[in-house]
């Protein structure tokens, strides 16, 4: 028997019209994909019936493979406010998803699942889905590149929990003030 047994990790690539996910499993330092896919959304349909179905599709996800962890890429700031507008909301009902099955939800904007995979914050999907391969041997690749980019948030969020400068708390510094707060015995005065 291991000493630390198998992490689940949920990556979501949110959309309105395709919603990718990659459902990753950690064991030790070894990564496995366990599934990874697309929601493909009726753009005919309302606007709340495809918020439901994301709902209950993360829900199903959630329930299917019991995921430890949930990452969902960040919006990014677009011009087109009405965009920004639809693409938070399936942002929003996919967290609520895993909030409503207690799990741990952790936010990572675009650049910086990029830059964790690639190492270049501005690289294409293409790029992404590269690199991907050979982080996670044997994966093939998808009919969307928004499964793999899905597949990249979960890779991420693995990146950053084992990260050694991860912070103790749980949530990382997002301010100097956070950072002295934390490491307050290492101020000299």
């Amino acid at each position: 028997m291991s000493l630390h047994p198998a992490k689940i990790i949920l990556g979501i690539d949110p959309g309105t019209i395709v919603m990718g996910y990659g459902v990753l499993q950690v064991n030790g330092q070894t990564l496995s994909l366990l599934h990874m896919d697309v929601l493909k959304l009726n753009p005919k349909k309302d606007q709340h019936s495809r918020l439901e179905l994301i709902h209950r599709t993360v829900s199903e996800i959630i329930q299917r493979y019991q995921p430890h962890t949930f990452a969902i890429e960040a919006p990014f700031f677009g011009k087109n406010v009405q965009s920004m507008l639809k693409l938070g909301r399936a942002q929003g009902v996919a967290i609520a998803a895993a909030i409503q099955a207690g799990l741990e939800v952790c936010e990572y904007s675009p650049k910086k699942v990029k830059q964790s995979i690639t190492g270049n914050g501005n690289a294409d999907k293409v790029q992404v889905w590269q690199m991907l391969q050979r982080i996670v041997p044997g994966t093939e690749t998808p009919a969307y590149l928004d499964a793999s980019d899905a597949l990249a948030v979960a890779v991420c969020h693995y990146y950053h929990i084992r990260s050694p400068l991860k912070v103790p708390t749980g949530r990382s510094s997002s301010s100097w003030e956070d950072f002295v707060r934390l490491n307050a015995a290492r101020i000299r005065k």
